[in-house]
């Protein structure tokens, strides 16, 4: 088939469709003959399942990689998208779950930075005064001058988005670009791309696992499944069950764990006026005082860099305070892994590809990091047992329904979803815990993997573990939480409890008011 040379970058959104894409990596099928039709001017969804391919194919449309079998549609023509370079050449960009900005650079040096055209030559007089022409019709308003490192995550992500249209996307992919806003800030944003999609400027293809977000500004839905298509439809004809059982192949099962009836026992973990400082040595934790009980949940709620990563790092190990105290039942804990050991402290901690595992490492090893040193999986205290460090991952990989190829699979090659379970089955396998930190659990997952963490982590709560929940998702502290604390600027500004909570009063203490 001769396919026509690329036109000039397009003033206008063009019809995408995907016909029949097919991905395989070896013997593994990714995607297997999905079709996907985006009008110009729509706002459609792609949901399924962690592990269901949508990052395969929107990988596919940005020439990350390129399709086995199958053709792309841009205009009514068949395009070869071999780069993101091409895929920018007609108007598509992308907004990726995981930040690309620049952390020692500006605002304004992130924007430059991200066009194909740079100059060798910066004049920054006229750039500077393009940027400020562009920020007077922007969506959203960041200061220019300000470094990367100093936004806070709702921020980044803005500048991520801005960073799009200010290449004139047209075409716009958004990974789950909610995960780290609060709700109002999710508003906000998806609510300011919707006019933009209104007026005609812009077609947008959004990667979520959010009813709410498909039914507040969604047009259309596709849903794949074990990476095939598994339906379509138009949003305003389809109810929540619909969409949940085209994405699980059968009815909805909702699994609920109820919390037992408040069994609170003796403090357990016991934090003492703690400070912290971030990487650039500027405070990050300020004077932080709580108690976790046993058989307790307490949340900490905040919007993203207010101290919680760097409170975690601290009980994690990673991260050493600068004053004050962490007890675990009266004694001294620093946070070694012989003490985390002894006291059985364990940790789901965010982002586990970089926090909590090995990426090069396969699942059945990683799974073993808590205990490869120790029997049955080490023979004599210095020979490991390979084989019961299989057994143990094979089991695990099962009760916790991990999709993966094989034990022996890097864990790298795994989707989000099924690193996250498989950290889960590491750290909450052995069902002997005393106190579990869990830092955003369910970043970024499907709803069915959403059920199966708030499960565990209630199920250990009943048992009497003392839980430690820091989440932005305020939704799940208000489900999960027996006591909710606000953390602002490093901070606890704020306390109550789920059953008199108001949710604009935890809102204003989040932003700080």
């Amino acid at each position: 088939m001769l396919i026509p040379p690329p036109p000039a970058r397009p003033e206008k959104p063009l019809p995408l469709e995907l016909v029949k894409i097919t991905k395989r990596f070896g013997s593994f099928v990714a995607n297997n003959e999905i079709s996907l039709s985006v009008p110009p001017g729509t706002f459609h969804a792609l949901l399924g399942e962690n592990g269901a391919g949508k990052s395969t194919l929107v990988k596919c449309i940005m020439g990350f990689h390129q399709a086995s079998e199958g053709d792309i549609l841009i205009g009514g023509h068949s395009r070869s998208i071999k780069s993101p370079y091409d895929a920018y050449q007609f108007g598509i960009g992308m907004v990726y779950q995981h930040f690309t900005l620049v952390p020692a650079m500006t605002v304004a040096e992130n924007l430059v930075l991200s066009r194909p055209d740079i100059p060798r030559v910066i004049d920054w007089k006229m750039e500077m005064a393009r940027l400020r022409k562009f920020m007077e019709t922007a969506p959203f308003q960041v200061d220019l001058l300000t470094p990367a490192s100093q936004l806070a995550a709702g921020e980044k992500q803005k500048v991520e988005i801005l960073k799009q249209l200010y290449l004139d996307t047209k075409f716009l992919i958004l990974d789950e670009p909610t995960s780290v806003l609060t709700p109002v800030e999710a508003d906000e944003v998806l609510g300011l791309i919707r006019k933009k999609v209104e007026s005609g400027l812009l077609s947008v293809l959004l990667i979520t696992h959010k009813f709410r977000e498909v039914f507040g500004f969604c047009d259309e839905i596709t849903v794949l499944r074990r990476g095939q298509f598994a339906g379509r439809g138009l949003v305003r004809d389809m109810t929540a069950d619909q969409m949940a059982e085209m994405m699980m192949g059968g009815p909805r099962e909702s699994k609920t764990v109820s919390k037992s009836s408040s069994n609170r026992g003796k403090a357990a973990l016991n934090l003492k006026d703690l400070w912290a400082d971030k990487d650039s040595g500027v405070p990050a934790v300020e004077g932080v005082s709580l108690t976790v009980h046993e058989g307790e949940v307490v949340g900490i709620a905040g919007v993203s860099g207010n101290g919680q990563r760097e409170l975690v790092e601290v009980l994690a190990g990673q991260r050493t305070s600068t004053s004050g105290e962490v007890n675990i039942h009266g004694q001294p804990y620093r946070a070694t892994r012989e003490e985390a050991f002894a006291h059985k402290v364990f940790l789901l901690p965010e982002e586990p590809l970089r926090n909590g595992c090995v990426p090069q490492m396969s699942v059945a090893e990683n799974m073993a990091l808590r205990s490869f040193d120790r029997a049955p999986m080490t023979r004599a205290k210095c020979f490991i047992n390979r084989k019961a460090i299989r057994q143990n991952a094979v089991e695990m990989i099962s009760r916790y329904s991990v999709k993966t190829r094989s034990p022996e699979t890097p864990i790298g090659d795994l989707s989000g979803g099924n690193v996250q379970r498989a950290v889960l089955a590491r750290e909450l396998g052995s069902g002997s815990e005393n106190i579990l930190v869990a830092a955003n659990p369910c970043f970024g997952l499907d709803f069915a993997a959403v059920a199966s963490i708030h499960a565990k982590i209630t199920e250990a709560r009943n048992r009497g573990v003392a839980v430690l929940l820091v989440s932005e998702d305020l939704d799940e502290l208000l489900a999960l939480s027996d006591r909710l604390l606000v953390i602002s600027h490093g901070k606890l500004v704020y306390e109550t409890i789920p059953a008199e909570a108001d949710i604009k009063t935890i809102g204003h203490h989040m932003a700080g008011h």
